[in-house]
């Protein structure tokens, strides 16, 4: 129960029997280092993560790796292994500076949300394919020309962003259990700096690839028409996500090259998936083209 206490003061206009409520604070009680301790045994590791790359559904750019030497199976899984090291995309908001709207206050307003460049390495394989899909990408971009590259009156001209710009390119963060995770799934993404490669007659080391990734825009969050169905989209939790988000025995679901509305349609006929452990890579269907990847776990009650 509160103890509400009457104020009284020397200045009379301030004697109105004001009543103040008066809370107890608890002192701090301490913790012994087992209260503590798996709070930070249950932290993320930096080594456990999945990219995805979803080339442009209008197949313009993958005919043009495909005359480099760079299949499907390269660009939607080998490229994802390969990569050495990534970021978590971050944003920041572009700010001006309003007066006058509050006698004397100054406030910061934001306008606009900027999203940073995102860098990525890759591991270079000995057919040097992470290289070319790098170069390739890049020389689609600028290979708008129908002048031949080998003339000496060569012009670059853009193609089409809709045709090289990446709309289905992703960022998987789990754990080493694959039962949590975080998605990043990027709109128009495509590369603007690949970095100079560089080589040397001393010690050998393992060769490596720098490129540095524009995007429009990211979602966190799953992004797939699948995800959005269940209620676990853009990390929501709902009740009809449970049999595949809350559940502790469920595993992370990756709707591959997300929005393929024929494979989730396929996907929502069923009442329940089977029981499987299936490996990365796996698909639904014996197509491998059109199926959708799924990460390996538990599925079912």
């Amino acid at each position: 129960m509160r103890k509400s206490w009457i104020i009284l003061s020397f200045i009379s206009h301030l004697n109105r029997n004001d009543i103040i409520h008066l809370f107890r604070v608890s002192a701090p009680i301490p913790k012994k280092i087992s209260q503590i301790l798996p709070k930070f045994q249950n932290v993320a590791q930096t080594s456990h993560y999945l990219v995805q790359f979803g080339l442009p559904s209008s197949g313009k750019l993958r005919a043009h790796l495909k005359t480099r030497g760079i299949d499907y199976r390269f660009h939607t899984e080998d490229i994802g292994l390969l990569c050495s090291g990534a970021v978590l995309p971050g944003s920041t908001f572009a700010t001006t500076v309003v007066n006058g709207e509050f006698q004397g206050v100054t406030e910061t307003i934001p306008h606009t949300r900027n999203f940073t460049r995102m860098k990525l390495e890759f591991y270079v394989d000995n057919e040097y394919k992470a290289l070319k899909f790098l170069e390739h990408w890049m020389e689609y971009i600028t290979g708008g020309s129908n002048a031949e590259q080998m003339d000496n009156a060569y012009n670059f001209k853009l193609n089409y962003p809709l045709d090289y710009r990446s709309q289905s390119t992703k960022i998987v963060k789990f754990e080493k259990n694959y039962k949590q995770s975080l998605e990043y799934n990027f709109r128009g993404l495509y590369p603007v700096a690949l970095d100079s490669t560089r080589v040397q007659y001393q010690n050998s080391n393992v060769l490596k690839a720098s490129c540095a990734f524009a995007y429009e825009r990211y979602i966190c969050g799953k992004a797939s028409s699948f995800a959005a169905a269940k209620g676990s989209d853009q990390n929501k939790s709902s009740s009809a996500a449970g049999k595949y988000g809350s559940d502790p025995r469920a595993s992370i679901i990756n709707p591959g090259v997300a929005n393929n509305d024929e494979r989730y349609n396929e996907l929502k006929s069923f009442t329940e998936l089977p029981k499987s452990n299936l490996s990365v890579g796996a698909y639904f269907g014996n197509d491998a083209l059109s199926g959708n990847v799924i990460s390996e776990g538990y599925y079912g009650g």
